[in-house]
């Protein structure tokens, strides 16, 4: 239904329209006043690159932050990474991402980068807290923040903003009439944009999401995805469409397709009952740092890596680097 109301195939967004007023009212005096000085920012001793987005649900931001991460460390500089840990309650803050540290106190999204990258990873609901946290443990040249392009709080070097190339923007309003966080002209003041699908458009770089290979949680093997065999799809992610079309694409036909909500705290017993004796669970990268806990044997994720293309590409990592060179 939600999906509806924000392409504007619904006629209820006109019913929260009011709400959306109030919603950009809102987020418009907070950046302003930011801008002012009347509500203090904190101006980082290191270069702070924001990678977020315009819109509420997933548009495949951890992959670009995972691929900008890995980016960097190839020419050889130190990263950390900051997030506000959405999911998790840890029973303090700042909190450094460690291999010992669940989910449930870190959030999903900072577990699999700290996993896929191996760099010094903090989350804390203020972005401050964290990069203190991760300067503590030693030298770093770049911070890149996972989300937070709406945390004015913190001040910011570049901005990156990834959208979903096939929904883009839906009907263009606010929260909740719409899906937006901000209006589409604020990435007239971004550093670069990101288009994941559908078809980038000039000044844009191009994105899409390659497959990796089928991997086990329990035991790391790994498949061919076309190697496995009466498949059940779930996916717990900001836009489940987009893994379950993946599949699709790579010529799997699951017997089902289960949605959860973004960040949903998983069970062993829910997971359990979705398959039937010989059948095996397939599921993203994202859902299986929550389930890797109580894995079974016949449970499976696919990891995917963003692909980034256009002339935009090496410019931006120029960019970065130069920046963090000069401050280091």
């Amino acid at each position: 239904m939600i999906e509806r109301i924000w392409s504007g195939r619904s006629p209820l967004w006109l019913l929260l329209w009011p709400l959306s007023l109030l919603y950009g009212a809102i987020t418009a005096l907070i950046r302003f006043s930011y801008r002012r000085g009347w509500r203090k920012s904190w101006r980082a001793p290191l270069p702070v690159v924001v990678v977020g987005n315009l819109t509420a649900g997933g548009n495949g931001k951890t992959p670009v932050v995972i691929w900008l991460v890995e980016a960097l460390q190839q020419r050889g500089l130190r990263v950390g990474v900051v997030s506000r840990g959405y999911g998790g309650k840890a029973d303090h803050y700042p909190l450094r991402v460690t291999t010992q540290t669940g989910t449930d106190q870190a959030g999903d999204e900072p577990v699999l980068i700290a996993q896929r990258t191996g760099a010094p990873v903090a989350v804390a609901p203020r972005r401050r807290q964290a990069i203190e946290a991760l300067l503590q443990q030693g030298p770093l040249d770049v911070i890149i923040t996972d989300d937070g392009l709406q945390h004015y709080a913190l001040q910011r070097d570049r901005e990156i903003v990834v959208v979903d190339g096939q929904r883009r923007f839906g009907n263009g309003w606010w929260l909740p009439a719409g899906p937006m966080r901000e209006r589409a002209s604020r990435l007239q003041q971004v550093d670069a944009v990101i288009i994941n699908g559908g078809d980038a458009l000039a000044g844009e770089i191009a994105m899409h999401l390659q497959p990796g290979l089928a991997t086990n949680l329990l035991t790391g093997e790994t498949c061919p995805l076309q190697q496995l065999r009466e498949v059940v799809a779930m996916a717990g992610i900001g836009h489940p469409p987009r893994f379950f079309n993946t599949l699709k694409q790579q010529g799997m036909t699951p017997l089902a397709e289960v949605a959860f909500a973004d960040h949903h705290a998983y069970s062993e017993d829910e997971l359990t009952r979705l398959l039937q004796p010989g059948q095996q669970l397939l599921m993203t990268e994202k859902d299986a740092v929550k389930c890797r806990p109580f894995a079974q044997p016949s449970w499976w994720y696919l990891p995917v890596d963003a692909r980034l293309s256009g002339q935009a590409v090496t410019p931006l990592l120029d960019d970065i680097e130069q920046l963090s060179r000069r401050t280091s």
